[in-house]
């Protein structure tokens, strides 16, 4: 397949920020900090500067904890403290050194932290508190099928959730990142709060879509007055696939009210808030999600088993996204950004080979 001048590889701005093209790599949970403190080693910046190489415009990190006992795993990343600040620097040295932008998803994950890491040898279910577990936290006292019940949090805790966003956001802009992303996706926390299912309370922050939606407007909207030149982007799970979930019409309200709290993208994805759910996986199976969103006042980027250079040019081509994230695709071949710009006969794609690598055959 040939053409001139593809979507795929045009420049994308994102609140004055120019990406060198619209193939973001989607943030990919790596489980791979054994010595449980949050801080990023040799295997992120190998993983990282891989993908930065391979021709991505945009590199985001894992969902990393913005408190520690927010972190899905005793090996999640975490920026909730100054002295993780370096590492996360020189992981962006590295990215920027292969010419792409680098961003960081904040994250707290809720009733689903304190849980083994989901890596081949670790069992499954909560970490017992005996061997390195802690006590989560949520909307409700709900527990997720197969982990612990967490416990309601108060009131007069949740502005302290918004202030560890914000936190985060510092350290990562003081890491030199490019872009944070809100995660507010995968029955993580700020998801828990979004859906009726997870979300029983009564005060300011639960009942109608306005009060469930009420603390991920707060994070933005802190991390915005703090940063007013920083791309904001928010992932949302736009459908929990059952019947009485939050799902796209109001994924749709919610993108739009974000806009006018400051952010600048929605990333689209489904899913993970419902053990049992009937997810439709197959190609394509999230854009038309994304394309529903996008008709709000916000861009989107689409993601979900996109393999293939044609399909993910026919998704911009189409409108149903302005962006494209891959993530397994990735990891089978970090290089795959620049095969799809020779693919495609891309005025780029000769520019996204590293000179170290030009005999190789793209």
């Amino acid at each position: 397949m040939s053409m001139a001048d593809p979507l795929l590889f045009r420049p994308f701005e994102l609140r004055g920020l120019e990406l060198r093209n619209r193939l973001w790599a989607a943030p990919m949970c790596q489980y791979s900090v054994p010595e449980e403190d949050g801080i990023p080693r040799d295997w992120h910046l190998q993983h990282l500067g891989g993908l930065a190489r391979g021709g991505a415009a945009l590199v985001m990190v894992e969902a990393t904890a913005v408190v520690p006992e927010g972190r899905i795993s005793p090996r999640d990343l975490g920026l909730w403290r100054d002295e993780q600040t370096p590492a996360f620097a020189r992981l962006a040295e590295i990215v920027h050194g292969h010419g792409a932008r680098i961003g960081v998803q904040l994250a707290h994950a809720g009733r689903k932290a304190s849980t083994q890491p989901a890596l081949p040898g670790f069992p499954s279910g909560s970490v017992p508190r005996g061997r390195g577990g802690w006590e989560t936290v949520a909307p409700s006292a709900i527990a997720f099928p197969g982990l612990e019940t967490p416990r309601e949090l108060a009131g007069g805790e949740i502005p302290g959730i918004v202030r560890a966003f914000v936190a985060a956001a510092d350290r990562a802009v003081a890491a030199g990142f490019d872009v944070v992303e809100v995660h507010a996706a995968h029955g993580y926390l700020l998801h828990q709060f979004l859906s009726p299912l997870s979300n029983r309370r009564d005060d300011a922050h639960g009942g109608d879509l306005a009060g469930r939606a009420r603390l991920t407007r707060e994070v933005v909207r802190a991390i915005r007055r703090r940063h007013e030149a920083l791309p904001i982007v928010v992932r949302v799970s736009a459908s929990e696939w059952v019947p009485g979930g939050f799902e796209v019409d109001e994924a749709t309200e919610l993108a739009d009210w974000l806009a006018a709290d400051g952010a600048d993208l929605v990333d689209v994805s489904s899913g993970g808030n419902v053990a049992d759910a009937r997810i439709p996986v197959g190609p394509s199976y999230q854009v038309p999600l994304a394309e529903l969103v996008r008709q709000g006042e916000l861009p989107v980027g689409a993601v979900g088993l996109i393999t293939s250079a044609a399909q993910a040019e026919g998704i911009l081509a189409t409108g149903q996204a302005d962006v494209v994230s891959l993530g397994r695709a990735l990891l089978a071949n970090p290089h795959l950004p620049i095969h799809w710009a020779h693919e495609l006969n891309a005025a780029a794609a000769e520019e996204l080979v590293p000179p170290a690598y030009h005999r190789a055959r793209f």
